[in-house]
């Protein structure tokens, strides 16, 4: 029994050794969202929390809470200001603070996924990160593409000739409303939580969101076209309050770097894969894809597009529609 134990020890001792040193926790991250534990932004902040430990060897962990559970989001900015919270995921919300954040989601500014993101990771995209460094005190160290703006209808929609007064939702954004007023809709703001209704019974004739909310909000039940109007590409920063950044030693700001990178790189698989999975679950439920004339939406776009954004921003905006 005694040689047992010994080697049972021993055994544990050399497992150890193997394992290399644990060190002791030292910092706890509060990342708080908006999404729920279902969404790719949530598992990806999951995935940052994980490669985040194993960099530091466990000595930081990152404590997530989805569903606006720490706060709304500007609440979470606010708090990051103030010190109360280290991380949120954010976008265009930003330009209250620093403009160049509203070239986050400018209608028809990309034609791919692949332009927003050079766009994103190229030199403007770093403009935009260091004036939210400087003006919000909060630092953008990761970014997740959303799902673009598509339109769903009763019939389908192929240039802006064919919206033709269509009675239509969107958000409660004036530069939403006049650029589909400017394309010859008739669009009108409305909460999200009536639209379905208004749909059914007739108040509206159509809506525009990404794939994955037109499925989860049953939308199939009542529009049969999605128009791939595209009409919105965007993407949201995974933040870190500049407060929380600078109490990190050189070697573990290069760990967060690092963990959130891989965080990107693991939220865009998820992201295309629901993007197919949205389209062919749509496409079941009898809804009807119909290609755009892409060119001649956003030359309708343009001036309305334009007559919205501020000033520091339109130069970029004018560039992005000449391109």
């Amino acid at each position: 029994m005694t040689i047992n134990l010994k080697v049972t020890a021993l055994a544990v001792a050399v497992a150890a050794l193997l394992a290399g040193p644990v060190s002791a926790q030292e910092m706890t991250l509060k990342l708080g969202h908006l999404a729920n534990e279902d969404n790719s932004w949530h598992k990806a902040s999951v995935k940052f929390g994980e490669e985040l430990s194993a960099l530091t060897n466990g000595r930081i962990a990152v404590e997530v809470f989805p569903n606006e559970s720490l706060g709304k989001e500007i609440d979470l900015i606010n708090g990051m200001q103030l010190g109360t919270v280290d991380m949120t995921i954010t976008g265009e919300s930003l330009q209250n603070w620093a403009p160049k954040a509203a070239l986050l989601a400018v209608p028809y500014a990309f034609k791919t996924i692949e332009d927003m993101d050079a766009f994103a990771s190229g030199e403007v995209g770093d403009e935009i990160k260091a004036q939210i460094i400087e003006k919000v005190q909060i630092r953008p160290i990761a970014y997740f593409a959303r799902g673009a703006r598509d339109l769903t209808s009763n019939r389908p929609i192929k240039t802006p000739a064919d919206l033709n007064g269509l009675k239509m939702r969107v958000p409660n954004v004036p530069l939403f409303v006049d650029v589909w007023a400017a394309l010859g809709a008739n669009p009108g703001p409305m909460a999200f939580s009536e639209v379905f209704t208004s749909l059914q019974n007739g108040t509206i004739e159509a809506q525009e969101n990404p794939l994955a909310l037109i499925r989860s909000a049953s939308f199939y039940e009542v529009q049969s076209h999605v128009n791939l109007t595209d009409h919105v590409r965007s993407w949201i920063y995974l933040t870190i309050a500049e407060s929380t950044w600078n109490k990190l030693s050189d070697e573990d700001k290069a760990a967060v770097t690092e963990a959130a990178a891989r965080a990107q790189a693991y939220e865009r698989d998820l992201f295309t894969k629901s993007l197919q999975e949205d389209r062919a679950f749509l496409e079941e439920k009898g809804m009807i894809f119909v290609e755009v004339d892409a060119a001649a939406f956003q030359a309708a776009a343009k001036d309305a597009v334009l007559a919205n954004v501020n000033d520091e921003i339109k130069p970029i905006v004018e560039s992005l529609f000449s391109n």
